[in-house]
């Protein structure tokens, strides 16, 4: 019976390490990929249809726009515009992914996943954004 003991010690022991082991190689994996947030500023347009970003820097660049913020949409619609689609200047912290293409917004190339808002504004600065 003693050995009975030890074997299944030995069993607890083996299962352990393999999860042990298993529980490293995943955090490695995701590690390999680690999420790029940057910075972007352009035009945001919104409506019931359209959710897109117009890249201002990077010769017009279009994305599809997935607000995982919860603040942009909200403050698109507190500036008060009468129709959709109007176009606004933002500044927002956010990753690209490419995007779906069995999904409405599979036109875009890539969906940029908004994370923070900086900066909306009716305002269209100067340059390449007020074009």
């Amino acid at each position: 019976m003693d050995n009975w003991k030890k074997i299944g010690k030995l069993l607890a022991l083996f299962f352990a390490l393999l999860l042990g082991f298993a529980a490293c190689r995943s955090k490695e994996g995701n590690e390999g990929t680690k999420i790029k947030i940057q910075v972007l500023k352009g035009l945001y347009s919104y409506g019931p249809e359209i959710k897109s970003f117009t890249d201002c820097r990077d010769e017009g660049r279009e994305y599809w726009v997935a607000d995982s913020s919860k603040n942009l949409e909200l403050a698109y619609n507190n500036l008060g515009f009468e129709k959709p689609y109007i176009p606004v200047y933002i500044e927002v912290e956010c990753h690209i992914v490419k995007s779906d293409t069995n999904s409405i917004y599979g036109d875009y190339d890539s969906t940029m996943v908004v994370t923070k808002v900086l900066k909306i504004s009716k305002d269209i600065p100067d340059g390449p954004c007020n074009q």
